[in-house]
Order: C-alpha cells, then structure tokens, then sequence
C-alpha cells in the first residue's frame, strides 16, 4: 500500500513541471465571441425561423383539407 501510494506520488510530482503552459492566442477565435449570450440569441432566431416554416405548412394543409372537404 505504501509502496502504491508513493509510486502515485512520484507520478503526480513528475506531471508537474513548473512551467506554465504557452497561452495559444488565435485572433480570429476571440473576434467570434462577442458576448456570452450571442449564441442563445442565434439560436433563438434560428428557433423563430423554425417556428414560421411549421406555421406556413400548416396553413397549407389546412387548405388542402379545406379543398378536399368541398
């Protein structure tokens, strides 16, 4: 158990180098993010956009019903 619980020790204190890690800064990847809710707002046009094509062919089949029925 000992011998186990240094082993895991060793490992843990050699992942551990003390540099930190080189910060990868892509230019384009901050110009995307504009505000957090930017992509809720996407989806809720994108969810509005849905919402008018179900209502269209609705009321297209509504007149199909309505021209069958007469």
């Amino acid at each position: 158990m000992k011998a186990v619980l240094s082993l895991l020790c060793l490992i843990s204190l050699a992942a551990c180098t003390g540099k930190p890690p080189t910060p990868q800064s892509d230019p384009s990847a901050a110009a995307s993010v504009s505000v957090p809710w930017s992509g809720m707002k996407q989806d809720e046009q994108r969810a509005k956009d849905v919402q008018k094509i179900v209502n269209k062919q609705a009321a297209d089949q509504d007149k199909q019903i309505e021209q069958q029925t007469q």
